[in-house]
Order: structure tokens, then C-alpha cells, then sequence
């Protein structure tokens, strides 16, 4: 099954994200079938093939949920938002005794 995908580029810290038609099959660093665009989270810079990606959701290619909700707020695509939930670790933070604990949130 075909799988339209963000697929991380970029250095540390700095993450850039390929938009692409990839099997599902395979790793995200793994070999595209296509590239569609590109997308900055910290410039909010993207660009995305629209004729493409509609072009592959006729042939029947599924869509992650966070590249879903990209393709809605640039109007692609028309339809509800996908909750995307991220599991992040908390910074270490002191509680009410004065000892460090981790703690691990999740956010929506």
C-alpha cells in the first residue's frame, strides 16, 4: 500500500520535512516512489504539489494524519482535522519535596 508521508531531512535540531509517496513497507529514510513538496516547521515555509497529491489519493494512497491536517490548512484537501497526538518527556522538574522527577506527557 502506498502511503503519502513527512519524511525528515534536515540536521539536528533543525527538521525539514519531504513530503512523499512512499511504500508502507518501507523505512521513512527508506526510497520514495515520488516527491510532492517539501515543508519548514520553523520558517512555515512549504511548498506541495496539489495536482500530485490528489493525482495519488484518486490511485488510492493512504495519508498520515499529521501530513492530513498540512493538506487541509493549505485547502488541498477538504475535510476534518486529525487529533495527532506526540509523546513528549517533560524537562526534569522539582515536585513539592524538593526531588527531581521525570514525567512524560502526552499532548494533543
Amino acid at each position: 500500500m502506498v502511503k503519502l508521508r513527512l519524511a525528515r531531512v534536515g540536521r539536528k535540531n533543525i527538521a525539514i520535512f519531504k513530503i512523499v509517496a512512499q511504500d508502507s513497507q518501507v523505512d521513512p529514510f527508506g526510497r520514495v516512489i515520488e516527491i510532492l513538496g517539501f515543508y519548514n516547521p520553523k520558517t512555515k515555509e512549504k511548498k506541495i504539489n496539489a495536482e500530485k497529491v490528489k493525482e495519488w489519493i484518486k490511485k488510492g494512497a493512504q495519508i498520515t494524519d499529521s501530513l492530513y491536517n498540512l493538506l487541509i490548512t493549505e485547502k488541498i484537501i477538504e475535510g476534518k482535522k486529525r487529533n495527532v497526538y506526540s509523546v513528549k518527556k517533560k524537562h526534569l522538574q522539582k515536585d513539592e519535596s524538593g526531588k527531581q522527577a521525570e514525567e512524560i506527557k502526552k499532548e494533543g
